[in-house]
């Protein structure tokens, strides 16, 4: 039997792309720096000259779809982290973003075999949000971590398919 699984020890050879809706950027920001935090703990070059990391920035979460998309189908990256804040109001509009971001990112990523980690916090109110994007944990360390394993994990299989 044989198990597959990515690491979190050499993170030096993965191209991360990282897609962040500005609305409610007084979460995404903060993501954002949880996530940056922990890809340079872990060897990735954060820096502006970086040839390993981008950040695109998106006007919302209904919008990570199709820049995420845009990025996956240059080959450049192995994989993509997706941050994004949508949070419940008094109409339905909640509904329909989170629903389509998540189903559309869902699709870019089976359409294209590139990892998408899903950082789109869905929360009740913006104390919630806030809660996870750094005033008692930051979730956007997570969605690093998510990414490290799963770009560790598809240069695993890539290199067993090439061996076959």
């Amino acid at each position: 039997m044989a198990t597959i699984e990515g690491r979190f020890t050499d993170a030096s050879n993965l191209r991360i792309g990282i897609v962040v809706a500005r609305f409610n950027d007084l979460v995404t920001n903060r993501l954002l720096s949880g996530c940056l935090d922990c890809l340079e703990r872990h060897g990735i070059d954060t820096t502006e000259s970086s040839d390993q990391l981008d950040v695109a920035w998106v006007p919302g979460s209904f919008e990570l779809p199709v820049v995420s998309q845009s990025l996956a189908r240059t080959g450049r990256y192995e994989v993509l982290i997706t941050l994004g804040a949508v949070i419940k109001g008094d109409t339905p509009h909640f509904d329909v973003v989170a629903a389509e971001a998540s189903k559309g990112l869902a699709a870019v990523s089976r359409d294209t075999g590139i990892p998408i980690i899903f950082g789109v916090l869905t929360t009740d109110n913006m104390q919630q949000a806030l809660e996870r994007a750094g005033i008692k944990s930051n979730l956007g360390w997570s969605y690093a971590l998510q990414a490290l394993e799963m770009g560790s994990l598809m240069g695993v299989l890539k290199s067993k398919k090439s061996s076959t």
